[in-house]
């Protein structure tokens, strides 16, 4: 099985979009949405709960007030203020660091595990799909990332790929969604902070020696930006892989739960097969479409 993440360094390049229209098109897959964050791949698919499970990605101090002489070490030595008058653990403060610990000369404290998330695997008319959401204000986004992608993986069965809807940005959720995977297709726009993250996004895929490759939404807004990105990946040694024109109707039919696949929008699905074909070939792979007739392996921008 290949895995590949569709990443982009910020938000509103189309990136979602593009893999759900690719659930569509590609056959034999799995889907992962690795944006933990604000997840949003499940809006366009139909779903039915094959697991569901809570997620503890931290820990945090439990004062056993049975054992606790309120002698106040604990206060003095928690560095963010988690423990309040009444010698109770403030949990959103609480980094669990242990300090409380190590000084509480009756035992009274110890580590123990939070809820911090949700994971939930789905079955879908389009193949296995795997998602979690973050709790407000928790941490271990990227924990929960990877335990996303490893509960996936439990329920592959002979599928010949993953794809997997990356988070926005270059953080740790964006290091654990391209860990060890197989390609990072990067999406960007023709505007200069989509170039610019665009850089910064290529910059971790070769900090992590992950083969990447580039698609350029929207590149008829501004065929100057677009023909800079062009030159900066080739500089890089970088592929671009595909070009997506603009359409409004691209909107219209996200508002009433389509990809453009659904909504027979063939001047983006072209484009999108033509680059699915391009990657699966470089890979050294088979594209695996759902529907081979339509696809046009030339196509490009123009």
């Amino acid at each position: 099985m290949k895995q590949v993440v569709f990443a982009s360094g910020k938000g509103g390049t189309g990136k979602s979009t593009i893999v759900a229209s690719l659930s569509r098109i590609v056959h034999d897959k799995l889907l992962a949405d690795c944006d933990v964050e604000a997840p949003d791949l499940h809006l366009l698919l139909k779903e039915e709960t094959l697991l569901q499970k809570d997620y503890s990605g931290a820990r945090i101090a439990r004062i056993d007030s049975t054992l606790c002489t309120a002698c106040g070490r604990c206060r003095e030595v928690c560095r963010f203020e988690a423990i309040d008058p009444t010698h109770a653990v403030r949990s959103m403060s609480c980094e669990g660091c242990s300090a409380c610990i190590v000084v509480c000369p009756n035992r009274a404290i110890e580590l123990v595990s939070v809820k911090t998330g949700e994971i939930e695997v789905s079955g879908t008319d389009r193949g296995t799909f795997g998602q979690a959401r973050l709790g407000i204000g928790a941490e271990g986004s990227g924990k929960l990332v990877t335990e996303v992608r490893r509960t996936l993986q439990e329920f592959q069965k002979d599928e010949e790929w993953t794809l997997i809807d990356g988070s926005p940005g270059i953080g740790c959720v964006v290091i654990a969604s391209i860990t060890a995977t197989d390609a990072v297709v990067a999406v960007t726009e023709p505007t200069p902070s989509g170039r610019h993250d665009l850089d910064r996004v290529l910059s971790v895929a070769e900090h992590f020696l992950v083969p990447a490759y580039v698609c350029i939404n929207k590149y008829d807004l501004n065929r100057q930006i677009t023909e800079g990105i062009e030159e900066d990946c080739r500089n890089r040694g970088v592929p671009v892989i595909g070009w997506i024109p603009f359409d409004e109707s691209v909107v219209k039919a996200l508002q009433e739960g389509k990809t453009p696949v659904e909504a027979d929008l063939g001047s983006i699905v072209r484009p999108i097969e033509a680059m699915w074909s391009r990657l699966a070939a470089s890979l050294g792979a088979h594209a695996s479409f759902s529907n081979p007739s339509n696809v046009d392996e030339g196509y490009s921008r123009s």
